[in-house]
């Protein structure tokens, strides 16, 4: 039983310091460009995205499916570098375990 007790006490350990990691996450930021920074996006550790800056060069009518890969292109890359982030700063705190569910 002891054993039982102390493994709750990491378990809740790990807990309350994964709760600081997101939201110090939340707080951080990536940076993504595309089309050599015509299209930038900045996304959190949420991956939730805080800014999209579109070059008014880039923006033509004419050309509308360029502008919307650019843009796929940026939030993707920046989407993929948020959860890089959360995966690297989980690693961190789980010491390189991986945990199902968490990431």
């Amino acid at each position: 039983m002891k054993n039982l007790g102390s493994m709750m006490k990491q378990a809740q350990k790990l807990q309350s310091k994964m709760l600081a990691m997101q939201e110090e996450l939340g707080n951080r930021t990536v940076t993504a460009q595309a089309g050599g920074g015509m299209v930038e996006v900045v996304a959190n550790g949420r991956q939730e995205l805080i800014s999209l800056r579109i070059d008014p060069e880039v923006v033509n009518s004419e050309d509308v499916d360029l502008l919307q890969d650019l843009v796929l292109a940026a939030v993707n890359d920046a989407l993929n570098r948020s959860r890089e982030m959360v995966a690297d700063e989980m690693a961190k705190l789980t010491g390189g375990m991986k945990i199902p569910g968490l990431f």
